[in-house]
């Protein structure tokens, strides 16, 4: 299998399908030059709206939200050599999911459903197969968004490093609810935590050896930095501009810490900002439209442009475009780690 220091490495693509009025296919594999950052596509699997990928720890599975009103979720095996197939699907109990993570045993995998506002985890089998939901948690409340913020709306399911504690980021009650997952795979609430009215929370990194968080304030245009104390509850310390130079329609979306640096990307400005682990924005990187989620990848960034249609590839030192790759409404891009 491939690894991130091989030469050739594989990248998963999932795109917006027509199921949510998107012009993408499902799920591509492309097999990547560690050296030259090229990419080329090895395997295709047809499926609704697979818009947010996760791997399983250990074993060769592929986990996808199917972004629709029914709402799913859809397991893949991954073959060595970069194709796909189906391995089952099961309902989420909410409409529009669109974030998983799985719990570094691998027995429990979590999934944010965005329009239905509340948060589901299923049982996996030892197959890396989902076998059950064990838990549905409905979040309720609002926000002073009258048009995003009219009801609760899970963005994202972060499972700490000891996979028993679940932060559930939610960006129509300004909230991160937390919650301690039981042995059974039941949800048991710990805490909640509330940030400024109107910051719409879509994403939450933990920054690993430290009690420091970074939140990613979609509708503030907003980088806020949190402190965790006692694990499972935030409280904010800082917000700075998602950019560098604020103004204007911005719905900011990935967040990535890569090394000594954070990386925000900017659907608007069309930008992906360069941040210091203290808020400090230090560089703005030029993308195509709407870079809904990027992955850095080795000496290379990969950006998925949804309103390009493109996976775009830039060398990191540089950001020089080196490659474009046409993928209708990409919604990840992300590196198979097995």
């Amino acid at each position: 299998m491939t690894s991130a220091n091989d030469d050739r490495t594989l990248l998963i693509v999932g795109s917006y399908t027509a199921a949510s009025d998107g012009r993408g296919e499902g799920i591509g594999t492309f097999r990547r030059d560690a050296r030259t950052g090229e990419l080329t596509p090895v395997g295709s699997l047809a499926l609704d709206s697979p818009s947010w990928l996760t791997p399983h720890p250990t074993l060769p599975v592929l986990y996808a939200v199917n972004e629709t009103a029914e709402g799913a979720i859809t397991a893949m095996a991954v073959a060595e050599d970069g194709t796909l197939s189906a391995l089952n699907s099961l309902p989420t109990g909410g409409a529009d999911p669109c974030h998983l993570s799985v719990t570094p045993d691998g027995r429990f995998l979590l999934c944010a459903n965005y329009s239905g506002g509340s948060l589901a985890t299923f049982a996996l089998g030892p197959d890396g197969v989902p076998t059950v939901r064990t838990a549905l948690v409905q979040h309720e409340g609002n926000g002073p968004n009258a048009e995003r913020q009219e009801a609760a709306h899970v963005h994202m399911a972060v499972v700490d490093e000891t996979g028993t504690l679940v932060s559930a980021v939610d960006l129509g009650t300004d909230e991160i609810r937390s919650y301690r997952l039981g042995e059974e795979g039941e949800l048991i609430p710990v805490s909640v935590s509330t940030l400024p009215a109107g910051t719409g929370p879509r994403q939450l990194v933990r920054r690993p050896g430290t009690s420091h968080a970074y939140v990613v304030g979609e509708l503030a245009a907003s980088l806020v930095t949190v402190r965790e104390e006692p694990p499972g509850t935030f409280a904010v310390e800082n917000s700075v501009p998602a950019t560098l130079e604020p103004g204007g329609e911005n719905l900011p979306a990935q967040l990535v810490l890569h090394g000594d640096r954070l990386f925000l990307s900017n659907r608007g400005p069309e930008k992906i900002t360069e941040f210091t682990f203290d808020g400090v924005a230090v560089a703005d990187h030029g993308t195509g439209e709407w870079p809904r989620h990027f992955s850095i990848v080795g000496e290379h960034v990969y950006v998925a442009a949804q309103s390009s249609g493109a996976i775009q590839a830039y060398e990191r030192e540089t950001w020089r475009l080196i490659g474009t790759y046409p993928v209708g409404s990409p919604a990840f891009v992300g590196l198979w780690p097995h």
